[in-house]
């Protein structure tokens, strides 16, 4: 009788424990982009410290249950669109999102505006500090998002939190093995940068009314990981092919 009454409850864990792995995906991927312009030194730091923060507020907004539930009640009215606290945060939210995604890309492609040393001390700790900030705000738009879900998908308080914590501790254990990847994949980091556009875009829709399923987004991009997890296995089969004819030719 007790483990049929345990079940439904572990049942909830283990779902909202996938799924809030799934939704960590975007704050990891966001955190590695950013840290990558810190010195190599502070990388790793500055992950942790990110994943940390984004703990500390998922927990801090659970235990404001009552605060989060007044979030979604209407403020105001423009243009025939209901705002409320959440739609005004997602909204911010994924305007900052995508303009620190366009101007990453910007970067990218173009190189730095403003090229300097990261072996600087002060201007490293400026860096560092930017970097932190901006994960931070990133972590309470991420963090309120995934807590609202699991308001939605949970009963018990425990489980939130339980949920939570084991996402985070796959984000931290995971984090530094993803960063390192999309950082040695040139291409694999424009897609992440096209991930977060998009998922900066969804933030806008949802705090102007409209909603579209996250799965939709979550599926581009695994399709467009898998094809080019596809064309690296083909180039790695390929290049002793093409060197062996280039030999052949000189």
């Amino acid at each position: 009788m007790e483990f049929e009454a345990l079940a439904p409850v572990l049942m909830s864990l283990a779902t909202l424990t996938a799924l809030e792995i799934v939704l960590g995906v975007d704050n990891v991927i966001f955190i590695s982009i950013l840290t990558a312009r810190l010195p190599p030194r502070d990388r790793e730091k500055a992950r942790k410290l990110g994943i940390s923060l984004a703990l500390i507020m998922r927990l801090g907004l659970l235990s404001l249950l009552s605060w989060i539930t007044q979030l979604t009640r209407p403020l105001f009215v423009a243009a025939g669109v209901e705002f409320t606290g959440k739609a005004i945060i997602l909204l911010l939210g994924g305007l900052f999102l995508l303009y620190k995604s366009t101007m990453e890309i910007h970067e990218k492609l173009e190189g730095p505006e403003t090229p300097g040393s990261l072996d600087d001390r002060k201007g490293a700790k400026n860096r560092f500090s930017a970097v932190i900030l901006q994960i931070l705000v990133l972590d309470l738009v991420f963090s309120l998002d995934s807590v609202i879900t699991a308001v939605g998908m949970a009963q018990d308080l425990w489980v939130m939190v339980a949920a939570n914590v084991l996402a985070m501790a796959v984000m931290w254990f995971s984090g530094k093995a993803i960063g390192d990847f999309v950082h040695r994949h040139p291409t694999f980091k424009m897609l992440a940068l096209s991930f977060l556009l998009m998922i900066g875009v969804m933030l806008v829709a949802e705090g102007v009314g409209f909603h579209f399923p996250k799965g939709y987004i979550y599926f581009a991009m695994a399709f467009s990981a898998s094809v080019e997890f596809l064309n690296m296995k083909v180039r790695k089969k390929g290049a002793p092919v093409e060197l062996h004819q280039s030999r052949i030719a000189d």
